[in-house]
This record gives C-alpha cells, structure tokens and sequence, in this order.
C-alpha cells in the first residue's frame, strides 16, 4: 500500500510524477520549442496518432472517402507525443491544448482549425452532411452518445489505463476504483447494444467512429493488456458491435493511420493519397519505427 499522504495547502509542482508519460506532464499550457508543421495538398490537414482518439478521426476520414466524398481527401502527419511534438509553436496555433487530433481545415476561404476529437468529427459531418443524424429524435440520442463517450474515456484512459498499466507502482485502490467504472461502462454499452443495432440506433453515426477505438479496441483486448482482466468477452453485444464496425474496410484502413507500433503492416505513418495504404505502410518501405 502506498503511504498516506497528506495534501499540502497549495500545490507545487517540484518533482516528476513517475509513470510512463512523466517526461511530458507538466502544469502549464503552451508551446516549449518553435518549429512549424507541415502541410500537403489537400483540404484538410490532420496531425494526430493512432491513439483510441486519433483513430476516431481517421476512420471518418476514409468512411467519408468510401461513400464517395472526394471532397474529403487529407494529409495526415504524426505527432509523436512521447517527443513532445504537440508542444511545438505549430501544434499549439491549431489545438492550444496541446492533445491529438488536432485539424486545419483549409477547403474554405479561410483555413479553420478545429481540435477535440468529438469536435473534428461534428465538424466533418456536418459539412459533408454524412454519417450524422437528421430525425430530431435520432439526432439528440447520437449526441448523447457522442458525448457519452468524451465524458466516459477518461475514467478508462486516464485513469483505469493510467494506474493498471502506466503508473510506477500497482496500487490496488484506484485499479479497483477504474475497473469498477470502467466495467459499468461496458455494461451500460452491452445493455444498449442488446436493443440497438449500432450505438444511437439503425444506423452507423459519427457516435460509433467515437466510441469503437476506445471500446471496441477494449473489448479486443487491445487496451492495456487488461482484456482478462476484465472479463472483456463476458459483454456478448458489444463484441458482436465490435467485430462489425472491425470489418468495415475504411475502419481497417484508418487504424493503420499515424500508427507508429505494432506490426509493420498495420503502420502508415503518413497518410497522402489511397495508394499509400498499399505502397507505403513499414512492411513496404523500412523497419517500424517505435517512436
């Protein structure tokens, strides 16, 4: 068990946290190093990684793509995090948050950026008027998952991720705090799945493409290693939810995207046009880079 600690008056931040992410945690906002980003020729620019949140953006990207929305062509460049790249100049003029994705949409008159993964995925279906909701009714519980999901990541991310597989020590008390949240999530989405073909109803949303890379990748024990651990295979609807979204063709192609581990198969780095996927993925062009 950890010692008891007890909380000074003001907080001061005078040492590292530990854990995996150490190096870049710090209290303060704002850019650290001057360095501009780079940007193609398409509409959209995207600067992101293949985390559940970069994959969300992604897969709409090339859903958009498959249905026919030429218009929707986009370079995607990575943003290593665990070299602090989102804390370059750049980064921080489009997401000044310093967290993936981030976008600069330039198909306008003026570019527009756009950052928070929901927020890319509003935006995107809003003016390509696909993969979003119209009957009133339909539209208000899309939106309630949609933001079901930025609401209920954290406790899985942040903190079940967190203390299970990043933190310097195990300690039992929060591990079991998350796995308790985290397994209720499970349950409020296998409930839900039981009576709904995809998550807001008979149709595939914007709110699926959110909540499929954080979930779904759970319930395939790509999380954490902790699918045992959770009893993942216990939530029968939400794997038959998982392997139908899994073998769509553009969710297979937009997981590989930014994708800097794994496989050198399933890793694109850089996305700029369809043919990359069969040219330039690792396999194809040098050893993974584990960035």
């Amino acid at each position: 068990m950890p010692e008891d600690y007890t909380p000074p008056k003001v907080w001061t931040w005078n040492k590292e946290s530990g854990g995996r992410f150490a190096s870049i945690n710090r209290p303060i906002a704002g850019a650290t190093h001057e360095k501009d980003l780079p940007e193609g020729e398409h509409p959209f620019q995207l600067y992101s990684l293949a985390t559940p949140n970069g994959v969300k953006v992604t897969i709409m990207f090339e859903e958009l793509l498959a249905a026919g929305h030429t218009g929707a062509e986009y370079d995607a460049w990575p943003i290593r995090i665990g070299d602090g790249d989102q804390f370059s100049s750049g980064f921080v003029s489009i997401n000044p948050n310093s967290k993936i994705p981030a976008l600069l949409d330039r198909s306008g008159p003026e570019p527009v950026r756009v950052f928070e993964s929901a927020a890319i995925l509003v935006h995107l279906a809003e003016k390509f008027d696909a993969f979003i909701a119209k009957d009133p009714a339909a539209r208000a519980e899309m939106f309630s998952w949609l933001m079901w999901q930025m609401g209920s990541a954290p406790y899985l991310g942040g903190g079940f991720g967190h203390f299970y597989a990043y933190a310097p020590e195990k300690w039992e008390y929060p591990i079991d705090r998350f796995a308790m949240e985290v397994k209720r999530q499970l349950d409020v989405l296998d409930r839900r799945l039981a009576e709904s073909e995809f998550i807001a109803g008979p149709d595939y949303t914007i709110a699926d493409m959110a909540i499929w890379p954080w979930y779904g990748q759970l319930q395939q024990g790509k999380l954490y290693e902790s699918g045992e651990f959770l009893d993942v295979s216990s939530y029968r609807n939400v794997a038959r939810w998982t392997e139908a979204i899994d073998a769509r063709p553009a969710v297979k192609r937009g997981k590989k995207v930014n994708r800097l581990t794994g496989h050198p198969a399933g890793q694109l780095h850089e996305r700029h046009d369809a043919s990359d996927f069969d040219l330039r993925t690792q396999d194809k062009i040098g050893e993974p880079d584990n960035g």
